[in-house]
Parts: structure tokens; C-alpha cells; sequence
């Protein structure tokens, strides 16, 4: 299957595909590996960065805005509920040239950010929607503004296509849904209809490109989706944990090439990307403990599949040196080929949470955003 490449402003990705923002996961090392696999095509998406954190200049805010020398275009993903806020966040990304695009992030459905009426809980608030856009696309002059969202707070409170149109109607580049309520969190399965349903709203009103994001899985998945919701594009999340080479999947799927193509690395190899990805952590931390120490969450997900056994998993998840590591990753079967089964499925967070925290009386009106104080901005970036 060939597509046709994603247009972002004047930036042209090919394949159409993006690497979800996910906070602690998508800093500058994790985008390299990415990114090495792709040969450097699609978009890479730096994690959530809280814009009163970055307005602040908050130490670690300012080491996630960091972007390699190699990434092009370097895309960041903004958090705020504060129009005035987002605005000056926006300005300064123009004024001292930190990014060639912005994403707003109106999708992030854990507690501690839509308890301040952030995230996916802010759509409802479709006046406050429509402000944080304006101030948004007017403050970013020629860089182009994107968003994600979901489907809604829950079932009974949907809004991903009115947020779809007000996205139209303020200038927004892009649009890209998760197919989920904020109430189902990662639980379920991804409504792909919705995707459908919104290309349709926003292409009655506009060519912007609509991107499709859930349950992508493998690169079979991400034409799946194209095909049967007719989006623009794909934005993987949870899919790529611990299997960055997805993307170079991607680009073999999208470019029409066959399965035959897909990376199906050995254990030796995939340990091998294990220990690259640590030791990038430490060279971007400035300290290779800390590195490895930040690396741990990911070794579940690398391993996923392997005959690897509980006690060495958390051996490994204990480990604080590259030696450590190395050691015993090297007490393992190393030959063992790609599993057969279980190591492409769901991986991540998948349970679901069925209540959405909000602000005091934050459904009581979809239009009175009276209920939000700028001191409702988070104050750390990452989430």
C-alpha cells in the first residue's frame, strides 16, 4: 500500500506517521532510536512540555526541549489550560528558535492534569478550546500549530467534533484523535469509526489532515487504519514501547513493501538496542547511572516475548551501571529468534478507569470556562 505524504505546514513527512508524545518515554534518546530506524523519516514528538514550566525556564523543561543536531523538524508538544500563558509559550519557542512545530496536547487523560481541567478534560470547554487555538496559531506566525485530542470526557460527554471544527475555524494544521474517552484511559478498544467520523467533519470543512492514533499495534495495523478510517496518517504510541524499530516497519508498509521487510531481530539484537538506548539516556542525562536508572521502566517492554525469566527481568530492572547491564544480559540465551507470538500485541498501560477527575462544576456548563484560574497550569513538564 503507498500513501500519500502528510503535509504539516511546510514540513513533508514521509510516511505519514508520528511518534506520539508519552511523558518520560519520547525524550531526545528514545526519538534518535526511533528515528535510526526509520532512516530518519516521519515525525518524532517531543513529550509533553508544560507551557508554564517552559515560560518559567524550569531546569528539567529546558533539557526536554533539547533536540538532537539530526532532528528535523524538531516538533514539541505543549500542555496549557491559560490562554495568556500558552501564548507567551508559543512566542518564545518563535522568538529563540527552539522548534519548527507545535503540538497541543488536549488528549492526556490522567488524573493530575485533568483535574485541572487540562488535557483531554478541556475540549468540553469549547470557548476556552477556541482561545488557547487563537493564541496558539497567532503566536506561532509560519510555524504550523497541530493538535491531539480524544474522542471526549466519556460517552456522555463527547467532543472531538466540535473540537474538530473550532480546530478548522482557528487555523489549525492538523488534527489527530485518539479513539478513546478520556474515561476509558488505555482500556477497551480504540473506536476507530470516530477517526472515520471526524475526517469526514474536518474535510467537509477543510484539507487539513486528519491523523488516526490507537491500537496500532504493527505496521499492518497502521495501513489497517488508513485504509478502513481514510486519515492522513498515523500517530503510534504504546506500539513502539520497547520496539523502536516499528518504525522502520512503518516505513517498509507505507513505502509497499511486504512483511518480509519487518524487523524481526534476534535476542542479541534486541539487547544490543537495549544498551544503546541506556547509554543514550546517560550521555543526554549527563550521567550514566541516572541513565540506566531511567532506562529500567523499559525493560518489560524490550523483552516482551523472549524466554526471559522473572528473576533475571528484575535483575535487570534493578541494574544502576552499562556493566551491570551488559553482564547480565549476557547470561541469557542471545540467539533466540523473534517470538513467533506475544511480542507485537498490546503493550503499555491498558486498563481502564471509567472516572474522569475535573474541576468543581467543570460539566456544568460547556461554555463558562469560569471554573479555570491560570494557577491551574501544571507547573513540571513530561506529565
Amino acid at each position: 500500500m503507498t500513501t500519500q505524504p502528510l503535509q504539516i505546514g511546510p514540513h513533508t513527512v514521509s510516511p505519514p506517521v508520528v511518534l506520539a508524545p508519552m511523558a518520560g518515554i519520547t525524550n531526545a534518546p528514545f526519538r534518535t532510536l526511533c528515528r535510526e530506524f526509520s532512516g530518519g523519516r516521519g515525525l518524532f514528538v517531543s513529550e509533553m512540555i508544560t507551557t508554564r514550566a517552559l515560560v518559567e525556564r524550569n531546569e528539567k523543561t529546558m533539557r526536554l526541549v533539547h533536540f538532537d543536531a539530526g532532528e528535523r523538524p524538531r516538533s514539541i508538544q505543549l500542555y496549557g489550560v491559560d490562554p495568556v500563558t500558552v501564548g507567551k509559550a508559543v512566542r518564545m519557542i518563535v522568538e529563540e528558535d527552539l522548534a519548527d512545530h507545535i503540538d497541543l496536547n488536549f488528549g492526556c487523560p490522567v488524573p493530575k492534569v485533568t483535574r485541572k481541567g487540562g488535557g483531554s478534560a478541556l475540549p468540553y470547554k469549547r470557548n476556552l478550546l477556541r482561545a488557547i487555538l487563537r493564541e496558539a496559531v497567532t503566536g506561532a506566525g509560519h510555524l504550523p500549530v497541530t493538535m491531539k485530542m480524544r474522542k471526549g470526557i466519556d460517552d456522555d460527554h463527547l467532543t472531538y467534533l466540535d473540537a474538530g471544527r473550532i480546530a478548522v475555524e482557528e487555523g489549525v494544521t492538523a488534527v489527530a484523535l485518539h479513539g478513546r474517552t478520556a474515561a476509558q484511559h488505555y482500556g477497551g478498544t480504540a473506536d476507530w469509526d470516530a477517526i472515520s467520523r471526524l475526517k469526514d467533519t474536518v474535510g467537509a470543512l477543510s484539507d487539513i489532515p486528519v491523523l488516526g492514533n490507537g491500537d496500532i499495534w504493527s505496521a499492518d495495523d497502521a495501513l489497517r487504519m488508513v485504509r478502513e478510517t481514510g486519515c492522513d496518517g498515523v500517530v503510534v504510541g504504546r506500539g513502539c514501547l520497547g520496539r523502536p524499530w516499528l518504525f522502520g516497519d512503518l516505513v517498509a508498509a507505507f513505502d509497499g513493501r511486504g512483511a518480509e521487510d519487518y524487523a524481526r531481530p534476534t535476542l542479541r539484537e534486541v539487547a544490543d538496542t537495549m544498551l544503546r538506548h541506556a547509554r543514550l539516556l546517560g550521555a543526554w542525562l549527563e550521567d550514566e547511572s541516572r541513565g540506566v536508572i531511567d532506562f529500567r521502566k523499559h525493560v518489560a517492554w524490550y523483552t516482551k516475548g523472549f524466554s526471559v525469566g522473572s528473576d533475571m527481568r528484575r535483575s535487570l530492572a534493578v541494574a544502576s551501571s552499562l556493566s551491570e547491564m551488559g553482564d547480565l544480559l549476557g547470561e541469557l540465551d542471545l540467539d533466540q529468534p523473534w517470538p513467533a507470538a506475544g511480542a507485537d500485541g498490546p503493550r503499555g498501560r491498558t486498563a481502564g478507569r471509567n472516572r474522569v477527575v475535573l474541576p468543581d462544576g467543570w460539566l456544568d456548563d460547556p461554555y463558562d470556562a469560569a471554573c479555570v484560574t491560570p494557577d491551574a497550569e501544571l507547573d513540571t513538564s513530561g506529565g
